[in-house]
């Protein structure tokens, strides 16, 4: 049941003594501020991090033919390797457990036109997995599907900047696009978080592009993503493996490192999960170190007040005052000194994050923040620590004789 009376004499105490429970509040205040500011820094780290790899999916691996550069069972130096569909097939037959998504890509620039208007573009011919390596967003109609494949369908999905460029405010869906003289039906639209560089770009089926640019089965690289149930370690495996294999698969020198190359973006994942992994556990220490700070300064305050309140204490069990009572309204007046100062902590800490934050980019910090729940169960753990804090000296004053108590200096 709620009790006014005390509830005033909590404030009335609290007035009283206002430079006792500005210091109590300050110790917390600062603690919660110091902690959030920490924990918002390491979050825009993060986003750093998080941001340098794109929206590409960060299991993905890509294969580049490139030229030998050591002769090899009697093969000369300077061989072009050359991809082809083949090439796919195999990867799977060999990988297939180890593979989520592949395709084989075919790159073309073209001349875009539609309406007068017009510019150039770069064209890939993709596989309809691709959607999901690059992670693109259908914004309008659909991606690729296999019966574009099988047919050589010549259909194209556009990027965003494709269609604000050459359709201005029309639906680009079902209108023909023409590409460097030849006609192409639109039937969707998708965007990119990576931006412009990645909506100016035009998909087709992959047989479609091989057909009308050269009537062959030749590829340009080949790109694919591994079971992401694969750790980093297991993923760097496969991508040796996987190297292995293709240099044995077209006689190159298993020590040539130009022939074929694999991009392997576990190497990259790896990395940036160690240094997270680091910057996290210091800014665990750190921070917890501030919060155990904000603890003891709350705990010695509280001893300290509740010693200063002895012959308060001992006035109160004079008038009648039972000992649970005692205890209850110093742990009262505790708990609402900290919790208050704990909010206003939080405040100043998510104000500063908000305040100082655009001006961090250039120092690598992207959109610093801090969970509200995080911040939260370490106010939650302050007002604990003053409440235990509190209760101990306070069990102890409140079972003083009165007589005792008044004579206490």
């Amino acid at each position: 049941m709620f009790d006014l009376d005390l509830w005033r004499e909590i404030f009335q105490s609290i007035n009283k003594n206002r430079t006792r429970s500005l210091l109590s509040g300050f110790t917390v205040a600062f603690a919660i501020l110091l902690f959030a500011i920490l924990f918002g820094i390491a979050n825009g780290l993060q986003n750093t991090f998080k941001e340098a790899f794109g929206t590409d999916a960060n299991n993905s691996i890509v294969i580049f033919p490139g030229r030998t550069t050591k002769a090899y069972k009697g093969l000369q130096v300077g061989r072009q390797i050359q991809f082809k569909n083949d090439d796919r097939a195999y990867i799977l037959d060999e990988f297939g457990d180890k593979v989520q998504y592949i395709t084989s890509k075919v790159n073309k620039s073209v001349s875009a036109s539609f309406k007068g208007e017009k510019n150039n573009y770069e064209v890939r011919g993709v596989y309809p997995e691709y959607m999901f390596i690059e992670n693109n967003i259908i914004k309008d109609g659909r991606y690729i599907n296999q019966n574009d494949l099988n047919n050589k369908t010549k259909v194209v999905v556009i990027g965003r900047v494709v269609e604000d460029y050459l359709f201005f405010k029309e639906n680009a869906i079902g209108k023909y696009i023409n590409l460097s003289g030849i006609q192409y039906k639109v039937v969707g639209v998708f965007t990119d978080d990576e931006g412009d560089r990645e909506e100016s770009v035009i998909y087709m089926p992959i047989t479609t592009t091989q057909f009308v640019y050269g009537n062959n089965d030749f590829v340009d690289l080949i790109h694919l993503t591994y079971n992401p149930e694969m750790n980093s370690d297991q993923a760097l495996n496969f991508g040796t493996s996987l190297t292995k294999r293709l240099k044995e698969r077209f006689s190159v020198a298993s020590s040539d490192q130009r022939a074929i190359r694999v991009q392997n973006m576990a190497q990259g994942t790896k990395a940036v999960g160690q240094m997270t992994t680091g910057l996290t556990f210091i800014i665990l220490i750190i921070g917890f170190g501030t919060l155990i700070a904000g603890v003891v300064g709350v705990s010695n305050i509280m001893i300290f007040i509740v010693k200063e309140r002895t012959k308060e204490i001992g006035i109160r069990k004079a008038l009648g005052a039972s000992p649970k009572s005692i205890v209850s309204i110093i742990l009262m007046e505790s708990i609402l000194i900290t919790a208050i100062a704990g909010y206003v902590g939080l405040l100043a800490g998510v104000g500063v994050l908000k305040l100082v934050g655009p001006s961090l980019k250039e120092y690598f910090i992207k959109d610093p923040s801090v969970s509200s729940g995080l911040v939260i169960g370490a106010t939650i753990t302050l007002v604990l620590a003053g409440a235990i804090a509190g209760y101990l000296p306070a069990k102890k004053a409140s079972q003083i004789k009165p007589i005792v108590a008044l004579r206490n200096d």
